[in-house]
């Protein structure tokens, strides 16, 4: 498992340690450790860890990337201290964790943080390389932001985004393929509440026949699940793959989904920063831009108007692909606050 080491910058005198975090990138082929041999034997154990126990043992690519880049970032902050890794105390990564918080690191990136860091020695200590974990007990501050407190369009701003997608026409008098697929690419966000990465995945072969609907094999996080298309979505992707036509690039995955237009990258898979530049972009033509509103502001405007319009918190949840009720439930607090609001009973004009 390659980890790519963010190198720090130096600490500032007022702040110390507490203040240190990595700035410009260098390799992890630095002396990272007490010693060549411990950087070799750490991050050997950790790798094992992450093929062995992560996901049963089948972690996804965009997992172990995840993993990759929070221990690095781990790395380069004890060497930027000058600290030992196969030394650590609890005080060190509470220390670490204070360099986070005053970072301006949110609650929740710090809780991936430090569970990267947990991880780290839990498979230091399975590979014999230390009696304990460090990191067993420090825990990351609890968000202050409530749970329903989430960015999303209204239901006339969603309908304006999605009719709003221009239809221009090409020299050939035929739809430009790009408007075809951007309109396919938010429907699929918005309606069918993909998450950004699932349309990455996304291949060709994922869009099957049952019966007389048009159905969708999402790969999703940690597990795959069939989806059922609406009429009018599966109508617009369709719409798109018979313009784009059959210039596209097989990649390791198999044929993209959705692809990129263009001279540099026309044909190619789809990446997640062309995903974003599609939603920003036509966010921003209908100034509907705004903090908060990007991605996956799409996907969590559909679980709200999905829930909305049904009451059905479990079909919800298939829908959205999640292993936990809960996480569904906050799309029914925002709906049912909003419908059944106590201080509007009070029979008080002003």
């Amino acid at each position: 498992m390659d980890v790519t080491v963010v190198e720090p910058a130096p600490p500032s005198p007022a702040h110390g340690r507490r203040a240190l975090l990595p700035g410009r990138l260098a390799n992890a082929d630095d002396e990272l450790l007490d010693s060549p041999e411990d950087a070799a034997a750490y991050l050997g154990a950790f790798a094992r860890f992450v093929q062995r126990n992560v996901a049963s043992g089948d972690a996804a690519d965009d997992t172990r990337a995840t993993y990759a880049v929070h221990v690095a970032t781990w790395l380069a902050w004890c060497r930027g201290v000058s600290l030992e890794v196969s030394r650590v105390t609890v005080e060190d990564v509470e220390d670490y964790r204070e360099a986070l918080i005053g970072a301006g690191c949110k609650p929740a990136t710090v809780a991936i943080k430090l569970t990267l860091v947990r991880r780290f020695y839990d498979a230091a200590v399975r590979g014999g390389l230390r009696q304990d974990n460090p990191a067993a007990g420090v825990r990351a501050p609890k968000s202050k932001r409530a749970a329903e407190d989430f960015g999303y369009l209204s239901e006339a701003e969603l309908a304006l985004l999605l009719r709003a997608v221009p239809r221009r026409i090409d020299k050939h008098g035929q739809p430009l393929v790009q408007d075809l697929r951007d309109k396919a690419v938010l429907a699929l966000l918005s309606l069918q509440v993909l998450r950004t990465v699932e349309i990455v995945r996304a291949n060709v072969e994922d869009l099957q026949r049952r019966d007389e609907q048009w159905a969708f094999v999402v790969r999703g996080k940690g597990h795959d699940r069939l989806i059922y298309l609406r009429q009018d979505v599966a109508k617009a992707l369709h719409a798109y793959l018979e313009a784009r036509g059959a210039a596209v690039s097989v990649d390791a995955l198999g044929l993209p989904l959705m692809t990129a237009v263009g001279n540099r990258a026309g044909g190619r898979r789809l990446s997640r920063r062309g995903v974003r530049k599609i939603v920003d972009s036509h966010l921003r033509r209908l100034d509907l831009k705004r903090p908060g509103l990007s991605n996956h502001a799409l996907r969590h405007t559909g679980a709200t108007l999905a829930y909305k319009y049904t009451h059905d918190l479990r079909a919800v949840q298939d829908l959205l692909g999640h292993a936990d009720p809960r996480t569904t439930a906050r799309y029914a607090r925002v709906v049912d606050k909003a419908l059944n609001n106590p201080a509007a009973a009070v029979p008080i004009r002003m």
